[in-house]
């Protein structure tokens, strides 16, 4: 999965329309925020949090460290 392409498939569709409501559609984009912040967003469970964390661990990316 490239960096610039949508977010992965298997996120539940709370968690798709949390990231579309707050304007967030690639991994490159959701690698700007803290996982404490994307946790926060209303429908990321932390199933979400592990499968985002896969993703980022295939594509080189990670959460930011942002407090």
């Amino acid at each position: 999965m490239s960096t610039t392409k949508a977010l992965p498939l298997k996120l539940s569709k709370p968690a798709h329309r949390a990231f579309a409501n707050a304007g967030i559609i690639t991994l490159k984009q959701l690698a700007k925020y803290s996982e404490k912040e994307i946790s926060e967003l209303h429908g990321v469970g932390p199933k979400s949090v592990v499968e985002i964390k896969q993703a980022f661990k295939e594509n080189g990316l990670s959460f930011s460290n942002k407090k």
